[in-house]
């Protein structure tokens, strides 16, 4: 037989995609906290049964981002300031080790890279691109821990907060004084100095916390 075969299980499922589309969905704030999501209405809207779609809701209450309630169904979940003070909290515990771990394993190609983030996000003017960015930044220098399983508590602490950040970078001017965080870390980095540039992540998750925290409390009046 000759045709192109496609490894499937390399493939996403239908699952996956419907997962994925409403994470970066939520965590981008185009689906907004408290707003239902219907099976019906996301099975219509990805061409899908409803099978995949209760499976992808599944998943997303698994990892925070929302919440079953009762006559509603599924819904886009909300944070406390307590709650989102405990993950900076949880953040700037873990993301100081993954750092640590992970300055003795960098090499120049990733340090390279890691640059090309940190000037892409002083110049960004898209503040729907400034969560993304910061991600690639922290996460290039964070692979090299080979740590997998302390990155995924990561990456599912950003997913809950990232919508909370973006609003404290567009509206409190947070965006060059994490530039200059980023350029301070990445310098430490450089130098082998892993002491000092988990000292510093740590001391940038921690203030940009009080920031964001600073800024809830005045929009929650």
């Amino acid at each position: 037989m000759k045709f192109s075969a496609v490894d499937v299980r390399q493939a996403a499922s239908a699952a996956d995609i419907v997962y994925e589309a409403l994470r970066r969905a939520i965590i981008e704030g185009e689906i907004v906290e408290g707003e239902s999501l219907r099976q019906e209405e996301l099975a219509r809207m990805f061409n899908t049964s409803r099978i995949p779609v209760r499976e992808a809701l599944s998943r997303l209450e698994q990892h925070g981002l929302i919440t079953t309630q009762r006559y509603k169904g599924a819904v886009v979940a909300g944070l406390s300031i307590e709650e989102i003070a405990e993950i900076f909290e949880f953040r700037a515990l873990i993301e100081a080790e993954v750092m640590r771990l992970a300055v003795p394993n960098l090499d120049r190609e990733t340090l390279e890279k890691a640059a090309q983030y940190c000037s892409e996000f002083d110049r960004e003017t898209d503040p729907h691109r400034w969560g993304e960015i910061n991600r690639l930044f922290h996460y290039t220098l964070y692979e090299a821990s080979q740590r997998p399983y302390y990155l995924q508590s990561v990456r599912s602490s950003l997913d809950r907060i990232d919508r909370y950040l973006r609003a404290q970078l567009t509206f409190t001017n947070g965006v060059p004084r994490a530039g200059r965080e980023h350029e301070a870390i990445l310098a430490a980095c450089g130098k082998g100095d892993a002491d000092l540039a988990s000292r510093l992540t740590r001391d940038h998750i921690l203030d940009a916390g009080k920031s964001l925290m600073t800024f809830l409390r005045e929009q929650r009046g």
